[in-house]
């Protein structure tokens, strides 16, 4: 039976938009009838694994996401002396072990050494890529089948072991991910805002023309946010070969950054960084339920934080009463309060 760790963070934001959709308007969901301000379980899990925290902690334990394998593949190859037949030829095998590749475009010659998808490719693929590419450059005899067998498994890439990979080319490489994200909601009705500005030409006397040099509208929304971190703390560590020290540092990055980080959509404009006002961390076998019920009937105006908190504690108890506990244990911080601290927490999920 897996032990689940699940986190529950309260963070408000003020006027912001971290999360867009296509039209560059905050992202929205109606929940309870009524309109919620929401960022995307990807955006967060993006600002989580590509921030200062993750590389921090976890160093040369993280994969690269990308497409462009192929073509840096071909740059590498180039720079060390490689003919551009060559490099072409060997940098498509290599990239072809991770997806399917591009048709290619006469306009776009390297495109053709694109992948069609995302691949997320583990330390351990990049160092053999990385082997690969030098013995290439020396010996330039080409690639033979065990040369292309890169792919494993067993990998240290905890960004990989917490949200998963599918190649779907090689489904027996795929990692099942660890980590479920829900989408961030906030906990009251939201309203979608929109900001008129100018810009003004520091160079213009005013004497011809007193208009601005620029003039611009963009949308924004404050809020405060439920976001719901499921983690298979079992799944986690076979993932990372049951390896117990990078696990706990798997842990301790996750927890951080989700208290810590959150999207850096338009925060040169508006500066909302922000570290989560409460969170209930709960540990258990128990089956994983969010909180977000909780907030169906979205807070009234007010103190909206405290009656947040309020009413996250109240549904929590409420399932307990009618399902039996569920959890084990339970570690709080309240920040509206100064109890707890978040290293208690990354003590508590560890153990």
């Amino acid at each position: 039976m897996s032990t689940f760790i699940q986190l529950h963070l309260l963070t408000s934001y003020p006027p912001s938009n971290l999360n867009r959709d296509d039209l560059g308007r905050p992202k929205t969901a109606v929940m309870g009838g009524k309109t919620r301000l929401r960022v995307s379980s990807q955006s967060l899990k993006r600002a989580w694994r590509t921030s200062d925290c993750f590389e921090k902690t976890l160093a040369d334990n993280l994969g690269t996401r990308t497409k462009m394998k192929g073509v840096k593949i071909y740059e590498s190859l180039r720079e060390k002396g490689v003919s551009e037949a060559n490099a072409k030829k060997w940098a498509k095998q290599i990239a072809e072990v991770f997806g399917k590749l591009k048709a290619g475009n006469k306009d776009k010659p390297l495109e053709e050494l694109e992948i069609e998808q995302l691949a997320h490719i583990t330390p351990e693929e990049e160092k053999r890529i990385s082997e690969l590419i030098d013995k290439l450059a020396n010996d330039k005899k080409g690639l033979t089948n065990e040369d292309l067998d890169l792919l494993r498994k067993q990998h240290t890439a905890v960004d990989v072991a917490m949200f998963g990979r599918m190649l779907a080319s090689s489904p027996a490489y795929n990692t099942d991910a660890a980590v479920q994200v829900a989408h961030a909601i906030s906990v009251h009705e939201v309203a979608i805002e929109d900001d008129y500005f100018t810009a003004v030409d520091d160079l213009n006397e005013g004497v011809e023309d007193l208009g601005a040099g620029h003039i611009g509208e963009t949308e924004f929304a404050a809020g405060v946010f439920y976001i719901y971190v499921c983690v298979n703390r079992d799944l986690l560590s076979e993932n990372l070969g049951k390896d117990g020290t990078l696990t706990d540092k798997a842990m301790t990055a996750l927890v951080t950054a989700c208290a810590t980080i959150g999207p850096n959509g338009k925060q040169n404009s508006f500066g909302s960084r922000a570290h989560a006002s409460y969170i209930l961390a709960e540990k258990g076998t128990q089956q994983p339920r969010s909180l977000s019920v909780a907030f169906l009937k979205p807070i009234d105006a007010g103190d909206v934080l405290t009656k947040a908190i309020e009413e996250l504690e109240r549904r929590r108890d409420s399932f307990d009463a009618v399902y039996g506990p569920c959890a084990d244990d339970r570690r709080v911080v309240n920040a509206e309060r100064g109890e707890g601290t978040l290293e208690e927490i990354v003590r508590f999920v560890k153990e």
